[in-house]
């Protein structure tokens, strides 16, 4: 783990004392810093890490319930249109849920815990089989209510791209592959033929608008081909991952700030730029997934990497002395928000330890990201601090006034940090 030593306490701004620079060298005064500054440990991590497991574990339960009685269907083969996943606190199946799975698959190997690693493959063994079932089920019962359609029949980017990135990595780990091969190659089909595009093969949305670009959709779509090149070896998935990063990056990179805005509209002009944190967090994760994946001599890379260079420069001027970043980066009277500060930590931490970004420059700012999230996870391992869901929007009131939520998935990102190895 990525580790400084600095010695701190956490209460007030400032401090002052009695005496003069005779009796007590004024620079010898320990501040005493809002959020606690300084040294991390390996151990420091985990315990916030088991806290959280813990939670997580005992709120996403592994099992199905008839929806017009509540009773439990223990048996999957009995499973129909009326069944559906026991209800906990966030759902099994999502894109935030394909973060978490790849996060509890980083805490197993950089801890040697297999509780987290665990956490992964049972939920991706019952989801297997969940599927498996209702595949043949639709055959005799076509169109059917059933709890995996975005599995069996994506819809949307949303659907696809960090599920299927998990599922790859699971396999990695140690999964039958299988069972998994199936279900990733559906995905993996929907990004590459049946997402809606631009006339130049850019991948996009018709919402809010006709012909519009999210940026959160690099994450939903990249690193699942990148992972897809890796896994198969052929070289036509990193090539995609690369055609839509510069796609999307001419578009909606500024380097005048090194920021991205949140969405692009085909023809709006003057074009609004909002510097939404979190969407910025999924553009600097989808670098650091590509450069994770993509192979050394790949023509690529290098841009790729100057690209991750840029934007950790952008974001390192904005991060606030509490060490989180703004709701809106270059806003400072918008909110703090935990969870765009949990992945500029981790992207930042691992691009340190991957020799990508400088430690002596960038280590600062990922410790003290560090330390403020810590204190953003409460006693019964829940994140505070979250902004919601959020849509594009237009004008500055839409990302000032989201609002926040302890039950919000996207604060499920925060197990990506025990990857600093």
């Amino acid at each position: 783990m990525l580790c400084f030593t600095v010695n701190a306490t956490a209460s007030a701004q400032y401090v002052t004392g009695q005496g003069n620079d005779a009796t007590m060298p004024l620079h010898l005064m320990k501040p005493a810093y809002v959020v606690p500054y300084g040294e991390v440990t390996p151990q420091n991590v985990k315990d916030v890490l088991d806290k959280v497991y813990n939670y997580l574990n005992a709120v996403t339960p592994m099992s199905l319930i008839d929806k017009t009685n509540q009773k439990p269907v223990n048996d999957i083969s009995r499973a129909d249109n009326n069944t559906i996943f026991t209800k906990g606190d966030f759902r099994l199946i999502s894109y935030e849920w394909g973060v978490t799975y790849t996060g509890m698959l980083e805490a197993g190997a950089a801890t040697g815990d297999k509780k987290y690693t665990t956490y992964t493959k049972d939920r991706i063994d019952f989801i297997a089989d969940v599927v498996k079932h209702y595949q043949l089920y639709l055959q005799k019962n076509k169109g059917a209510a059933n709890p995996v359609r975005s599995v069996i029949e994506p819809h949307a980017l949303d659907d696809a791209g960090s599920m299927a990135a998990a599922m790859i990595k699971t396999i990695t780990a140690g999964f039958d592959k299988k069972r998994l091969q199936p279900i990733i190659d559906n995905y993996i089909n929907y990004i590459m033929t049946k997402e809606f595009r631009l006339s130049d093969g850019t991948l996009a949305r018709n919402r809010p608008l006709s012909n519009t670009l999210w940026l959160d959709d690099l994450y939903m779509s990249l690193p699942a081909l990148a992972q897809m090149g890796k896994f198969t070896g052929n070289s036509k998935y990193f090539d995609e991952a690369v055609k839509q990063y510069k796609l999307f990056a001419k578009r909606m990179f500024n380097s005048d700030n090194n920021l991205y805005m949140h969405g692009w509209v085909q023809d709006m002009e003057p074009h609004p730029q909002f510097h939404w944190a979190r969407a910025n967090g999924w553009a600097i994760m989808t670098k650091i997934e590509l450069l994770d994946a993509l192979p050394q001599e790949h023509p690529a890379r290098n841009e790729i990497l100057q690209m991750l260079r840029k934007h950790a420069s952008g974001l390192a001027q904005l991060q606030d002395k509490m060490g989180f970043w703004h709701q809106l980066l270059n806003r400072n009277d918008s909110y703090l928000e935990t969870s765009a500060t949990a992945i500029y930590a981790y992207c930042i931490a691992r691009a340190i330890n991957k020799g990508w970004l400088d430690a002596k420059a960038y280590g600062p700012m990922a410790i003290l990201a560090w330390n403020a999230v810590s204190t953003k996870v409460a006693a019964n391992g829940q994140v505070e601090g979250v902004c919601v869901g959020t849509g594009m929007g237009f004008d500055p009131a839409f990302y000032y006034y989201r609002p926040i939520s302890n039950f919000c998935c996207r604060t499920r990102i925060w197990p990506c940090f025990i990857g600093w190895r």
